[in-house]
């Protein structure tokens, strides 16, 4: 609904029609004429949606904005919620908004796939956390957002860019803070790239601690716990896994498999990152990891996504932001479109 009423406003007011002086309008319907193919490597490619062609030059360019959809692979909603964004932001001619799709049909999932689209395995964890395509040996999840953004980053296509913007929620929202502490192109881009992790059901531990419920610490016991304690979790024994990738930095395999521990660790500190979490997301909905390494993480997205913060910020020198969004639950429409989201998608350039 809020498509139609979009598309109509912006036609009444003259947008979608002419755009600025000499540059195309932006596409802002989440059907095929508002995408484009992103070509990997041999012949495997991964569908976007894009309010602007990545490669053609365009001066008026100055934002990106990348949207990382839900687990259930619904680029098209995303790119919509994305695009009333950036109308409410008063960005839509300036900012380049992109949706890409991380589809699967395999195992029980069934989304239609072009030729040579990269598919992913259905139900897990893979794609979220830079595994490998099932159909194409060597590109990773990971691999598809580098090469996004190095096309988006060419001088000689959007000459004015000035910063990226990288989100997602939900399963887009455990992407994002998984590639913000792993992804190898974030420092050779020469434009500056920050990260919106909006409430993903884990986040990857950089050690054994783990936070005390109902305390907001880091630790393992939490009946001594105290403000700023960090201990090893206490659980480890009965729940074997909880350490394990993407929980944690062991057994890890994919785009993270050959970065060492200590530059993952140096990457997620020093990468500018805000935490939007929806104040009301304590209900387990929306595909709500119960699983036992992420319950040791939390027994909320809000107070999973809390803690965490906080143990980067105090263990491990980070300077990450939090935003509580007043009155949003587990909704991908009310976190990106409210006032206190939109200057973080929307930077001033």
């Amino acid at each position: 609904m809020l498509r139609c009423s979009l598309t109509a406003f912006l036609t009444i007011a003259g947008l979608a029609a002419t755009s600025s002086p000499g540059w195309a309008a932006p596409c802002i319907d989440a059907t095929s004429s508002c995408t484009e193919w992103i070509t990997l490597e041999g012949s495997a490619r991964t569908l976007i949606y894009r309010t602007y062609a990545v490669e053609t030059k365009n001066d008026s360019i100055t934002r990106v904005f990348v949207m990382i959809h839900g687990a259930g692979c619904d680029a098209d909603r995303y790119f919509t919620t994305a695009v009333a964004a950036a109308f409410l932001g008063d960005a839509l001619e300036d900012t380049i908004v992109i949706a890409p799709r991380f589809a699967a049909n395999n195992s029980g999932c069934k989304d239609e796939l072009a030729p040579n689209e990269t598919n992913w395995p259905c139900n897990g964890n893979c794609w979220r956390s830079g595994g490998v395509a099932t159909n194409a040996a060597g590109v990773t999840s990971f691999d598809v957002m580098d090469t996004i953004l190095r096309r988006l980053a060419r001088k000689d296509v959007f000459p004015n860019l000035k910063t990226i913007v990288v989100a997602g929620h939900s399963a887009g929202g455990q992407y994002v803070t998984r590639y913000e502490m792993a992804n190898k192109v974030h420092d050779s881009l020469k434009v500056p790239v920050s990260y919106v992790v909006a409430n993903p059901s884990s986040y990857a531990y950089l050690d054994p601690s783990r936070p005390a419920l109902g305390t907001g610490n880091v630790c393992g016991s939490c009946a001594s716990a105290k403000a700023g304690d960090v201990r090893p979790y206490a659980d480890a024994r009965d729940c074997t896994t909880y350490d394990d990738w993407p929980y944690g930095l062991k057994t890890r395999a994919g785009y993270t498999e050959s970065i060492g521990d200590d530059q993952l660790k140096k990457q997620l500190a020093a990468r500018p990152t805000t935490y939007l979490l929806g104040e009301i997301d304590i209900l387990p909905l929306g595909g709500f990891d119960s699983s036992c390494p992420a319950m040791a993480q939390g027994p909320t997205r809000r107070a999973r996504g809390e803690a965490f913060a906080k143990y980067v910020n105090e263990k491990h020198g980070a300077q990450h932001k939090v935003n509580i969004v007043s009155l949003c639950g587990h909704n991908a429409r009310c976190m990106f479109t409210a006032d206190s989201t939109l200057p973080l998608i929307f930077p001033k350039p």
